[in-house]
């Protein structure tokens, strides 16, 4: 289970720092309650099926004050389906459907397999969050807290900042803080702090398209030939 938590917090957050945009502070008296703000994403959650956007993501190691990044394409289905093909700054594939979950590295010709089936509520927290997510969902697993409202990549943006509920995710990850587009009712960006340290990883989502039709074909684990296939013990 731990090899397994691992993988699956360093791939939620999947930029470059003096790329980010910089929201205004939140501003504490927001016109949105908890319960109305938790009230609209229950009802974008209704008619959600897919989503397509480019993702940038950054992961901070604060000892070494260093950050790396990664940027390329998200696509997720309400069917537990998920990918994300990163181009920048080498080809990385994650793959997600139903308990499966594929890491590709063209550069090693690898493959990582890993099965998710026995902890798959703990994957689900955190593999596509917000994207579908009810809000009755986010009140069970965490403790929901409204920042305020910022402005943000040009947008109005709630703040919601989430604490695990379960021991085992707040051993991996301490609080995350998610921005939601108050047009779409969807994140353009989501921070997760890492638990005994300053560390954390940031995904930041533009030309978010909701509900465009996605091929079957995309969610498939179609790996070039010769490829090395390996089955880390979780």
């Amino acid at each position: 289970m731990r090899r397994l938590a691992f993988v699956v917090i360093a791939l939620v957050g999947l930029s470059c720092a003096a790329h980010w945009p910089k929201p205004v502070a939140a501003q504490a008296s927001s016109t949105w309650t908890l319960d109305g703000v938790l009230a609209m994403l229950d009802k974008s959650a209704q008619d959600f099926r897919t989503l397509t956007a480019d993702i940038e993501h950054i992961k901070y190691t604060a000892v070494v004050k260093d950050s790396s990044t990664e940027s390329g394409q998200i696509f997720v289905r309400r069917d537990d389906k998920m990918r994300i093909d990163f181009q920048k700054p080498d080809p990385r594939t994650i793959l997600r459907s139903g308990d499966a979950l594929f890491v590709f590295t063209p550069k090693i010709n690898r493959v990582e397999e890993y099965n998710i089936g026995k902890h798959r509520s703990f994957a689900d927290q955190y593999l596509a969050l917000g994207f579908g997510t009810k809000g009755e969902t986010l009140r069970k697993n965490y403790v929901v807290t409204l920042i305020g409202e910022e402005d943000f990549d040009n947008r109005k943006t709630v703040v919601l900042e989430l604490t695990p509920k379960s021991d085992q995710a707040r051993s991996q990850i301490s609080r995350i803080r998610m921005w939601i587009d108050e047009a779409s009712w969807l994140p353009v960006q989501q921070k997760f702090f890492e638990t005994s340290s300053d560390d954390y990883f940031l995904s930041h989502y533009t030309h978010v398209m909701k509900n465009l039709k996605i091929a079957d074909a995309r969610f498939k684990p179609d790996w070039p030939k010769g490829v090395r296939v390996e089955k880390p013990r979780g």
